[in-house]
Formats: C-alpha cells, structure tokens, sequence
C-alpha cells in the first residue's frame, strides 16, 4: 500500500520549504544552493546535480506539462528555469547543466507555480506576488494587497488570467492578472493562516486550509464571486472517527474517556492535491503510524498523482533533516462507495424484495351478513326486473300503425366530459423567476408553519400556528375553507397523489387524514400512540403508506380511507391504518423528514438532532448512508427536487436534494455521492425555521428569510437572483405552485403573498394537454 522509495539525508533541515515532485522526476535541495534531480523510478541512478544559484533555495516546483519537464528554482538572487531533459542531455555529453534567469533580486521567495500552460509563473516574496514569463526575464505583473506575508498563489487551471492567494492574514484574494484588480477578497477564515490553496476544475471549486486544519470549500463560478460550500475542521473530525471506532470495542464513557486521553497534534494543511477517481480515499491508521517509515511528522510536502493508480510523495521531516520519497497505490486504498455498494438513486434499479417493508398489504374485512334461520326462502314473482304495465290508466291508441320514413341509425350515446377546470398546456420552462406581487392576504394571527400545493396547483393547503388548516384556491380568491380539530400549532401538511384527501400533524402528537367536501377526519391518529411531537408527516409510494417520524423513529402506516357510515352507529368510522414498520435510525431525534410520492422509490431522507443526514432505504428496512455533520445546527428542512407533472427535467436532476439549519444557510446536495455540491447563504437565518423549495422547472430555489424577504437563487449560482421584500414579517414559508410560475410565501404574523412570473402564464382549456390531466366520464 505504501512504499519507502528513496532516503536521502539533507546538510541542513528543510521542514518549511516547497519541495518539487512531479510523476518522474523529485527535486531535493543540496548544500543550500544546489539542486538533486532524482528519478523516481531509478532512484539508484546517480542524480542530476544543478548548480547556478548563489544564495540559498528557498523555493522550487515542476511545470504542469509532461513535456518538456521544467523545473523552477528560486533564491533571493535568482529564479531560474530548468529544462530536464535538456540538462541530462548536457550533461551525459560532459557539459554543465544550465537553465535561464527570468527573475533577480526579489527577495525570500517562500512558494513558486506555474500556470496550466508552463508560460508563467507566480511567485510569491514577502507580500508581493510577482508573475513572471517562464521564456525570458520579464515581469508581467505585481499584485499587492495582502495585509500579511503570502504563504501561497496558484493559478486557476481553467483561466489562466484568474490567480487565487492566501496569505497570513487569514484571507485569500482572487486576482485579475489582466489589470491587476483584485476580483473577490475573502473575509477572514479563522484564526490562524491559510496555508494552501487548491482548485476542483470538475466541480468549479475552490479548497483552502489553514495552520490549525480548517478547510474550506467554496463555489467558484464565472463571476469569480466565492460563495462557501462547506468547513470541516480536520481536528474534530478525526475524533469523531475515533470515537466511533472505539464504541464499536467499547461502552460509550469508557470510549470518551480514550479519546480525551489521546495527545492533540495539529494539523496544518500545508499541501492538498486532486485525487481524480479517487478523491474518496480513505487512509487507514497503518498510513499514519507506518512503523517502516523514517519520518513521524512531516514538515513539508509535495504530492503528484500518477498515471499507473499511484501517488508519489515527497515528504521532508519536521525535526530532523531528512527527506522521503513516498510510493502509494491508490488502487489498494479503499474507497467510500464501496463500503456503501456505490452510490444512491432516486430510482429503484429492481424490484422490491420479498422480505421489504414496501410489499405490505392491509387485509380488508369483508362486510358479513347475518344468515337467515329456516323458512321457505323469497323467491321473485316475475323473472324480469321490471313489469309491464297494464295500460288501464293509459290513452287508448287510436293510430294502429304509420310508416316512419325519416328513420335515422340510431347512436350509441355520447360520453359527457365534465372537465374539472382549466390545466396548463404545459409548465414554461423558460420563464422568468415568479417575482412580480399579485395578491397580499392577512388569514391569521398566527404564523403560517407550512404550505403545499395540490398536484394540479389549483388548491393551496396552509398550517397555521393557530391550530387550524386553512384550504384556499390557488389564486387566493374566496371564501377559505377551514379545518379544526388539533390542540396545539399545526407542524406539516400534505396532498395525497388522487388529491381526495390529504393530512395534517400539529405538536398535540396527533396526525389527521381529512377526506374532500368533509368537515370531520377520516383517520385520527393519536391518542398517546407517540411520545415526541410529529416533526415530519406525508402520503408516501404512490399513496399506498403514510410516513411520518416522531421522536428517533420512523413509522411507515398503510391505511384505506372510508368515508361511509352506518345510519345507527354514524360515530363509527370505517377507515382503517395499521403499522407496516418502524425504523429507528438512530438515538437521536428526527427533525425533519422527505420523501417522493409522486413515482415510486425506496429513499427516505431524514435529519436528525446530532446534525446528521440519514438515508434510509426502504427496500430493505435499513440505513443506506450516514452523513455525519451536514451543518453547524440541526437541520430544519429537507426538500428534494420532485418535480412536477406538467414538466420534465434530466433523471439526474431528481437526485438533488436541500436542506436548512439555522445560522447556516441552504445547501443543495447530490444523493448520488452525498456531497455539497452548493451552497446558498445570502438570506438571514438565524432563529427560526425558515423553509425552500425547488421550482417545478429545477432552474430557481426559494427560500424564506428573516429580514422580511423571500430569497430566489438561480441553482446554478449561490448568489440570489432577487430578494422579494415588503413582506409585514419574517417569511418562514415558501411553496412553488406545480403548474405554473408562481411563488407564495407565508409570514410569521400570518399574511400570504402570491408571486407570478413577469412573462405570465398561459392557460388551456385542452386537457389532452397536461399530462396528468383528469376527467370525469359518464354515458
């Protein structure tokens, strides 16, 4: 797995200086003002020996082509560039190895790159950037702006005129080497200096750590404007493995008091690179504690990723002066998808199991008859259903018989379509973002906890803090209909698919089914039946279950509504559910739950109050995946792009997914790889739990705000779009209609605001149109 290839004993220590390494060649400093040229794969060769420096090197690193190799040097004296081969080839014919100056006396050079072409080069001395022609001498610009020395510059490999700085006040610059300007000035990260830098070409990000292993990713888009993705803190994650790792062996306080025993080391970040495939490496203890390696800490580093699965390494030692050169084979490294059996999807790839969960049925009592005891049984008098009559009270005919001369073939009779009301041609994919107000509506005193839209986007269902729901026409127009019956606010609302009926859970523990043009629910589910409030409630797998959460589990309900009553017992009801599973995912409490109902699938996405995300297969009854500490706070919210059944977007859209916590924005992940593929933070989020939601199209986000605004974000970009204000109140609730471009949100005062796209929506009175389009026939 990992393999000592080369040790060599340096005259002075080199612990904080950049070392170069490339797939072929590593360069090691010699006797202060020379260079070693080894090869790396033969190491017992006799190195390329380069000398022409008068002062010490301080700095050095390859190009980023394969060819030619090129070597950059730098002392206070002099930068020189090398060409390899060149010199080995001067060399064999008994010549001195030479390379070209492009840069004299510019001071303590502490990091040198070389852009993705090899044609310049940045260096970095003191608080000035330098960026030089790798040809001849020329400096092509100077950058200064940094408050404290510069620790390292890399170009980005995409753009070759956007260069990124960190620098020991903490912060990190985004330059335009065109004009010199600086195009995005970071605020400062933490508390210590920012080390190092790294871009993700792929995913158009940008890495930076720091001295005390902090790192954080931000989106770097065309705008050059970062917007952070997420942090992780090297420290606490590390103990966050060791404490799993040793509960596995150990009781729970016996497994905290090893942990807190242990020496803390700290972790600057000093070198980062791209691993390609293999960006999910996992180094195993016998990486760290090698006891067939020379070096214990490691002061410097300079990594290169080969072409045959393996990384090559060149490490100089902390304390003592050494240098190793490093071999590991990253096919031999496991990986964290594998664990898992690769990554999720939204949609199945089999059918259920036998043993699944989702193969439940509910058993129907058939309605019994009382038989009837002894006696002659009722037999009909006729054998037609109906009797002729006799004709004594009728007309008598006086016309016998008239010809008919006009006859026409008679017609099966027409079926009569009653339409239910105008449907969308289709959802206009290229409209604009719903932010023109068209109706301000006060229904409460009382927040507005929740709202969805029917499947069809013509009603609008609205929990209140109240106790009550409230169902309005999706234009907001007329009398609402209210429905009461919880004794605490109301948590979560939900259509079912035939929207016929659909639910409510509020924080009385309860949960209620309400069926249409019906004042009373049809299934009432309580009555001490759960210990925590429902934080999470809704018709799941095409309608067939009813999912919801309380406390650390999941319960997954079948259920059959019947609305009809016996005329001497009318308080009973008919209406069945029953408890197909129970899933505890862990000790922790849920606190917020999605799923898809609209199309079958067997992911269920949970969050729970140690800020993790659970993925939960219900296929198989089981966890799937665990992504520990999604954000600083627990996590509010969870919304998955589903959709809508008046448009269509590409399959891989659907694996998208966001959440909210307090104080730490939206982010939008991808169920595929359980990654933060953005982030979204401009809105004001500190205290209450404010909602988002995917627009049908998959194009925008919207998000409520405590600054009175609602927020809409292109998906694309982690700036927002717009900021839709002069809302009365915090906006705590949003809902995207499914038919057409509007937005409505909900205020903590209870005041609902309806927001229409500026290019308008069209409708259509031909239901052949929508998609999902229902009519009532009858002969």
């Amino acid at each position: 797995m990992i393999k000592e290839k080369l040790r060599f004993t340096c005259d002075i220590l080199l612990s904080h200086q950049q070392l170069a390494c490339c797939d072929r060649y590593c360069g090691i400093p010699h006797q202060g003002k020379n260079v070693l040229i080894y090869s790396n794969k033969k190491t017992q060769q006799k190195p390329l020996l380069l000398t022409g420096h008068h002062g010490d090197i301080s700095a050095m690193t390859f190009g980023k082509r394969s060819s030619p190799v090129t070597l950059c040097s730098a002392s206070s004296e002099y930068i020189i560039i090398w060409d390899i081969e060149a010199c080995l080839k001067r060399t064999e014919e008994g010549k001195l190895a030479a390379g070209t100056v492009i840069g004299t006396l510019l001071g303590n050079v502490v990091h040198l790159s070389f852009c993705s072409n090899d044609e310049l080069v940045a260096v970095c001395s003191g608080t000035t950037i330098y960026v030089l022609n790798s040809k001849k001498q020329e400096v092509i610009c100077t950058l200064n702006g940094h408050l404290g020395f510069l620790t390292s510059a890399e170009f980005c490999p995409w753009n070759t005129n956007i260069l990124v700085s960190t620098s020991e006040d903490r912060t990190f610059k985004v330059w335009d080497l065109k004009t010199g300007a600086v195009f995005y000035q970071s605020f400062v990260l933490g508390g210590s200096p920012l080390l190092s830098v790294l871009f993700l070409e792929e995913e158009k990000q940008l890495i930076t750590g720091s001295a005390d292993g902090q790192v954080w990713c931000f989106s770097f888009d065309d705008d050059h404007k970062c917007h952070l993705v997420k942090k992780m803190d090297l420290q606490k994650m590390e103990k966050r493995y060791e404490m799993r790792q040793e509960t596995l062996s150990y009781p729970q306080d016996v497994a905290e008091q090893l942990v807190a025993n242990k020496v803390e080391i700290s972790k600057p970040v000093i070198q980062m690179t791209s691993c390609g495939s293999f960006a999910e490496i996992q180094f195993g203890q016998e990486i760290i504690d090698n006891p067939t390696l020379n070096i214990t800490m490691a002061g410097s580093w300079s990594i290169c990723v080969g072409s045959e699965k393996c990384m090559v390494v060149l490490v100089s030692s902390l304390f003592t002066p050494c240098v190793v050169l490093l071999e590991l084979c990253l096919s031999n490294l496991c990986r964290t998808g594998e664990k898992g059996g690769g990554g999720f999807s939204v949609f199945p790839s089999s059918p259920p199991l036998l043993e699944s969960p989702l193969n439940a049925e509910l058993k129907r009592k058939e309605p019994s008859h009382p038989k009837r005891k002894g006696g002659i049984k009722e037999k009909p008098l006729v054998f037609h259903s109906k009797v002729k009559s006799s004709g004594y009270n009728t007309t008598p005919r006086m016309t016998m018989f008239s010809a008919q001369t006009n006859a026409q073939k008679k017609t099966s009779p027409k079926k009569s379509i009653r339409h239910l009301g105008l449907l969308h041609r289709n959802y206009p994919e290229d409209s604009a973002a719903p932010t023109e107000p068209r109706t301000a509506l006060n229904i409460a005193n009382k927040q507005v906890s929740c709202l969805q839209y029917s499947g069809d986007g013509k009603k609008i269902l609205c929990g209140l803090g109240d106790r009550s729901v409230l169902l309005y026409n999706s234009c907001l127009t007329g009398s609402p209909t209210a429905y009461i019956g919880h004794d605490k606010p109301v948590t979560s609302v939900s259509w079912s698919l035939c929207r016929q009926w659909w639910l409510s859970a509020a924080e009385d523990l309860s949960l209620r089914i309400w069926a249409k043009s019906y004042s009373e629910p049809a299934i009432i589910l309580g009555d001490t039946m759960f210990s925590k409030p429902i934080r999470g409630a809704q018709f799941y797998y095409l309608d067939k279950f009813l999912v919801l959460t309380s406390g650390p589990s999941l319960y997954l309900y079948l259920y059959n509504v019947d609305l009809t009553r016996d005329d001497v017992k009318r308080y009973k009801h008919r209406s069945i559910i029953k408890l197909a599973s129970c899933l505890t995912p862990s000790a922790s409490e849920i606190t917020a739950l999605s799923a898809v109902n609209d199309f079958l699938s067997y992911i269920v996405l949970v969050s729970c109050s140690d800020r993790s995300i659970q993925v939960l297969d219900m296929n198989k009854g089981a966890v799937g995946s665990v992504l520990h500490d999604a954000h600083s706070r627990a996590i509010h919210c969870i919304t998955q792009n589903k959709g809508s059944t008046f448009t269509s977007q590409a399959p891989e859209s659907y694996n998208l997914f966001l959440t909210s916590a307090v104080t730490d924005g939206v982010k939008m992940w991808d169920l595929r790889t359980m990654r933060c593929v953005r982030r979204y933070e401009n809105h004001v989020n500190l205290s209450h739990a404010c909602s988002s939601a995917f627009s049908p199209c998959g194009r925008f986000i919207a998000s409520g705000s405590e600054d009175k605004c609602a927020y809409v974000y292109d998906i694309r970009a982690s700036t927002y779009l717009h900021k839709l204000q002069r809302h009365s109140d915090k906006v705590l609730s949003v809902a995207f209609n499914p038919a057409k471009p509007e937005l409505l949100t909900g205020t903590l005062d209870g005041k609902l605001r309806l927001f229409q796209s500026s290019t308008g929506s069209h409708l259509s009175h031909d239901t052949s149109a929508a998609v999902h389009c229902i009519s009532n026939v009858t002969a």
